[in-house]
C-alpha cells in the first residue's frame, strides 16, 4: 500500500520560484552564494553565448555541448566504517573454544566506500548529488566525503543536508576561487523526444559522457510516494552515474540521475532522472538550511485499477482509492473513509501521472484546500487543512504492520544488543501509538511488537509471530527491547534456559507462554 502525500497551492516554504530564479542565469545565484551579482557566469549561458548546438536536428557533435559542461560534474567518492557485531564461538565449551575467542575478541570495524556523481551548482561550491550516494546503510558510519573535479583536484565535503523522500543531498567544497557551476533548467518545458545528454563517473572511470533523448515524461516505478516520477531516457545511465545531471541541448541540467531499470544492473535503455521541477526547490532548501515540510492526509491509497474501476462503476484510472485512515490526521478530521475514491485535490486530477502523493505533498501543510471524492458512486466535495508529513521514520512506524502478518517487516534500527534475537530467535520493536492503532489497541499500550521469528525456534514452535505482543517476562512488565534483555541475561546468569513470555494476540487473546532459549 502507499502512504500518501503531495502539489502546491501557495509556494512552499522552499517555494518552486526557485527553478525561475536559476533560469535567470549566474546572475540569479548570487542570490544564493553571495557573489556579486554578474561576477560569475553559469557554464550554461556559455553554450548560449557560444552557439554551440543548432536551434534545430541533431547535432553533429556534442563535442562543444561537452566541453562547457564538463568542468562543473564532479566524482563523488565516500568512506565508511561499518561495526561487525563478534561472531557467536561455535566450539564453546570444546578444546578449541579459547582459541575461537583469542581470533574473535569484539566487534570489528570494517570500511566501506562508495562512488558517485554531482554538480556544482554555486561559483561558492555547492555540489548536488543523490542522498544515496553519500548516506550509508543503517550498518555503517559516514567518515568522509571526498569532491574530485575533472582536473584530478580533490576537495574535502561537508554534507549540508539530505532529504531521503526526494533522494536528493547538498554538499559544500570551498577554495579561493570560484568554481565552475551550471543551472537547473526548466524540466516543464522538455518533451518525449528531446535529445538529452548525461554527464557521469560510472565504475570509477572518471568523466564519462552519454546521450539519447527523453523516452517519458512522468514515469512511475511503482514504488509511490510524493516523488514517483521521473523523466526516462535511453542515455546510457550505470552505476556511478548516480546523482550526475542530464542535460538538454541547451546546457540546462533539467534532470538528476537517479536509478536504472535493469535486471542485470546495467544499462538496458531505461534510465530515470529526477525532474529539475522537483530537484530545484528542495536543493534551495538545503542550502539555506531550512526544514522541507510537506502536505500530508493520512491515508493509505491505491490505484483505481479495472477491477476496481468495474467493482465500482467508475473509469479505470480516475481517482485513488483510499485503503486506510491515520487516525487524527487531516483526511479522518474531513471525513473521508476506506473505500472513498479521491478524484481532485485543490482543482487538480488525481491521475496516474498526477498522484494524490504527488499533489499534496507539495501543498503548504496549515492550508486550506477543496478534495473531491467519490463514495457510493456519488460525487462529494469538502474544504481540509493539509497537515504536516511526518518524518521518514514516523511514516515506517504508521505502515509496519499494514497487511496480513507474512508481509516482510520494513528495515527498523536495531535497539539493544541483540540477546533477544541471539536466545529467543525474535526481533521487536516498541509499541507506539502508532503501531498500537495498527495493531487494533489502545494508544496507551506499553510492550514490544513482534517483527520477525527466527521459524526454526522454540517462539515460532510456540506461535509467536508478526504483530503478537510482548506485555511482561517473567512477571515484569516490559516496555523496552532493553527491559526484555535485562530480563533474559539474568535468566542466563542463573542458569537457566527459557523465559515465561505474557503475550497477546491481535485478536486480544492474551495469555503466558513459556519459550526455551536457542541452543547454542
Amino acid at each position: 500500500m502507499k502512504t500518501e502525500d503531495t502539489k502546491d497551492v501557495k509556494p512552499v516554504r522552499y517555494s518552486y520560484a526557485f527553478t525561475a530564479t536559476l533560469l535567470a542565469g549566474g546572475a540569479a545565484i548570487s542570490l544564493l552564494t553571495g557573489f556579486p551579482a554578474g561576477a560569475q557566469v553559469a557554464q550554461n549561458d556559455r553554450i548560449q553565448v557560444q552557439n554551440a548546438v543548432p536551434v534545430a536536428g541533431a547535432p553533429a557533435s556534442f563535442a562543444d555541448l561537452v566541453e562547457v559542461l564538463q568542468p562543473a560534474v564532479v566524482n563523488i567518492s565516500t568512506r565508511q566504517s561499518i561495526t561487525i557485531p563478534q561472531a557467536q564461538n561455535p566450539f564453546e565449551g570444546t578444546p578449541f573454544g579459547e582459541l575461537f575467542n583469542r581470533r574473535n575478541q569484539g566487534p570489528q570495524r570494517r570500511e566501506a566506500q562508495s562512488l558517485g556523481s554531482g554538480f556544482i551548482v554555486s561559483a561558492d561550491g555547492y555540489v548536488v548529488t543523490n542522498n544515496h550516494v553519500v548516506s550509508p546503510d543503517q550498518r555503517a558510519e559516514l567518515e568522509e566525503v571526498t569532491v574530485t573535479l575533472p582536473d584530478g583536484t580533490e576537495y574535502e565535503a561537508e554534507l549540508v543536508g539530505t532529504d531521503i523522500s526526494s533522494d536528493l543531498a547538498v554538499l559544500k567544497i570551498s577554495r579561493a576561487e570560484p568554481f565552475p557551476f551550471v543551472n537547473f533548467g526548466d524540466s516543464n518545458q522538455a518533451r518525449v523526444g528531446d535529445w538529452v545528454i548525461a554527464i557521469g563517473n560510472p565504475f570509477g572511470l572518471g568523466g564519462t559522457v552519454t546521450s539519447g533523448i527523453i523516452s517519458a515524461l512522468q514515469r512511475t516505478t511503482g514504488r509511490g510516494g510524493a516523488f514517483d516520477s521521473f523523466i526516462q531516457t535511453d542515455a546510457a545511465i550505470n552505476r556511478g552515474n548516480s546523482g550526475g545531471p542530464l542535460f538538454d541541448m541547451q546546457g540546462n541540467v533539467i534532470g538528476i540521475n537517479n536509478q536504472i531499470l535493469s535486471a542485470s544492473g546495467g544499462s538496458n535503455g531505461i534510465g530515470l532522472a529526477i525532474p529539475a521541477e522537483d530537484a530545484a526547490p528542495i536543493v534551495q532548501a538545503l542550502i539555506a538550511g531550512e526544514e522541507i515540510e510537506r502536505g500530508y492526509l493520512g491515508v493509505q491509497i491505491q490505484p483505481v485499477d479495472e477491477d476496481i474501476a468495474e467493482a465500482l462503476g467508475i473509469e479505470e484510472g480516475v481517482g485513488e482509492l483510499v485503503q486506510g485512515v491515520q487516525p487524527g490526521e487531516a483526511a479522518e478530521g474531513a471525513g473521508l473513509q476506506p473505500g472513498d475514491v479521491v478524484v481532485a485535490v485543490n482543482g487538480e486530477e488525481v491521475t496516474p501521472d498526477n498522484t494524490l502523493s504527488r499533489i499534496v505533498a507539495n501543498i503548504e501543510p496549515g492550508t486550506t484546500v477543496p478534495l473531491t471524492y467519490i463514495r457510493n458512486g456519488q460525487r462529494n466535495r469538502v474544504n481540509l487543512t493539509v497537515g504536516r508529513r511526518p518524518s521518514e521514520e514516523e511514516l515506517m512506524q504508521q505502515n509496519m504492520f499494514q497487511g496480513d502478518d507474512e508481509t516482510p517487516p520494513p528495515s527498523t534500527p536495531e535497539k539493544g544488543s541483540g540477546m533477544m534475537e541471539e536466545l529467543l530467535g525474535v526481533q521487536a520493536v516498541e509499541i507506539t501509538p502508532q503501531i498500537a492503532r495498527q495493531l487494533g489497541q489502545p494508544a496507551d499500550t506499553t510492550g514490544l511488537a513482534i517483527t520477525a521469528v527466527d521459524p526454526n525456534s522454540d517462539a515460532a514452535r510456540r506461535g509467536l509471530s508478526r504483530g503478537v505482543m510482548i506485555l511482561s517476562a517473567n512477571g515484569r512488565p516490559i516496555a523496552t527491547v532493553e527491559d526484555l534483555e535485562e530480563v533474559l541475561g539474568s535468566i542466563r546468569a542463573d542458569g537457566r534456559e527459557a523465559v515465561l513470555l505474557r503475550v497477546r494476540s491481535r485478536q486480544g487473546v492474551t495469555q503466558s507462554i513459556p519459550v526455551r532459549f536457542i541452543e547454542e
